[in-house]
């Protein structure tokens, strides 16, 4: 497996957990790590509600000492906001900034952060090399292809990231107009990795070995980020590096494994969440799960009523019975 550098930070591999809102929280990106991710990344973090001491933040920046280089990815807009919040926090143990630039949601483009930021280099510019002189850890960015098709600009931006002093850029093959709809664009990866000199980690449409292996070809990039395809399959991890080293997957987790992390997953939930707000995020998860599962279907259903840790264990208990 190929090692990879961000910075000073060097990775077991270049396989990594990309951000995702809502998943990839502290139980999840351990189990990611223990399956073999060689970086994990949290959900993304208000620079804003740092400076508010939210409540709620503190709870998002948790890492666990197990779970290997965590990347601590913050949103926001104004670059003395996130570069004074960054430095507030950075002695935390995690190993790597990132800034998103990729986020789609109405709700944080109209706030002109996330992916909105790609309509403004300039801005960029500002956040990215304020960032980079306020810390010692080193700095990454995610950007999308661009905002839509008529203004594909990854190249452009990755390279003022550059310039800026980032360690490293993720690019997703895909517009803001797209979300997460249609193909991925890799040949926008490969641009980019062409266009720079600091690792480039593509992202869009990687399922599998196989994908991985075909995107690190064509497109040259240092390193894969995946997302929604971890999402119920932590296994991934497993199967992708397992398959880039010798070229044949792992054998599939057998029922009794599978329901051996789901019920470790629900026990870190529990520990860290407590039971009204574990159980509840569980509920996702599980559904994820059991996709194409037996019974699946109606388990779901079942799920989404289910108040209590007890009752989420004995149907994991139920529907993975060997």
């Amino acid at each position: 497996m190929s090692k990879l550098k961000i910075g000073d930070v060097t990775l077991d591999n270049n396989i990594i957990l990309a951000p995702m809102a809502g998943v990839s929280d502290l139980p999840f990106r351990l189990l990611c790590h223990e399956m073999g991710a060689g970086m994990v990344c949290m959900e993304m973090v208000s620079a804003k509600a740092i400076f508010y001491n939210n409540k709620n933040t503190d709870m998002l920046l948790e890492v666990h000492p197990d779970e290997g280089p965590v990347s601590c990815q913050l949103f926001g807009s104004d670059p003395k906001i996130i570069s004074e919040m960054a430095k507030r926090i950075e002695e935390r143990p995690f190993s790597v900034f990132d800034i998103n630039m990729g986020c789609p949601v109405p709700k944080v483009v109209n706030n002109h952060e996330g992916s909105a930021l790609m309509k403004e280099p300039k801005l960029v510019e500002e956040i990215l090399s304020s960032l980079v002189k306020a810390v010692k850890k080193p700095v990454t960015v995610k950007i999308r292809k661009g905002f839509d098709e008529e203004h594909v600009n990854a190249v452009e931006i990755a390279k003022i990231a550059e310039q800026a002093g980032v360690s490293a850029v993720a690019v997703h093959g895909r517009t803001r107009e797209q979300y997460y709809s249609g193909k991925a664009d890799w040949d926008i990866i490969r641009q980019v990795k062409e266009a720079v000199q600091i690792p480039v980690i593509g992202n869009g449409d990687v399922v599998d070995g196989e994908s991985a292996k075909k995107m690190l070809s064509e497109t040259g990039c240092d390193g894969v980020m995946i997302g929604r395809a971890a999402q119920g399959n932590p296994w991934i991890f497993k199967d992708v590096t397992t398959y880039l080293e010798t070229g044949s997957y792992p054998d599939k987790p057998s029922i009794n494994e599978k329901r051996e992390i789901l019920l470790r997953h629900a026990a870190l939930q529990l520990e860290y969440k407590g039971e009204y707000i574990g159980v509840r995020e569980m509920r996702k998860h599980l559904s994820w799960y059991t996709t194409g599962l037996p019974g699946s279907s109606s388990f779901r259903n079942a799920i989404n009523k289910m108040e209590t840790m007890e009752e989420l264990v004995e149907s994991i208990n139920t529907i993975f019975k060997a």
